[in-house]
């Protein structure tokens, strides 16, 4: 079975950093692709970073430059350091593992940035 734990969410101001992190149980996350996403309420969840088995990164625009995923297979953890945050960068921040035809979701981590 495959559970993802989130944690480092926090209350920051606008322009700090928090390092997120997700620790995850199972064989299946080094084959696997990993992402994390941000969901406000009423709004769809969306992805703020990606990374393959392989360590390729992807992001969208909108944090490209202040944002990093990065992920240790020793440890079974993904994390995304996030820099230069912005008020807009708030929301619950999700971590998700990509093995087809199977998506797994954390249970979300409340990061809020102050302006």
């Amino acid at each position: 079975q495959v559970q993802l734990v989130e944690s480092g969410g926090g209350l920051v101001q606008a322009g700090g950093s928090l390092r997120l992190s997700c620790a995850v149980s199972g064989r299946r996350f080094s084959i696997s692709a990993m992402g994390w996403y941000r969901q406000v309420p009423g709004q769809q969840r969306e992805l703020v970073a990606h990374i393959t088995s392989g360590g390729i990164t992807n992001y969208p625009e909108s944090v490209k430059g202040r944002f990093t995923i990065s992920r240790d297979n020793a440890k079974n953890t993904v994390y995304l350091q996030m820099n230069s945050l912005r008020p807009e960068d708030t929301g619950v921040y999700y971590c998700n593992l990509h093995s087809p035809p199977y998506d797994y979701w954390g249970q979300g981590t409340q990061v809020t940035v102050s302006s």
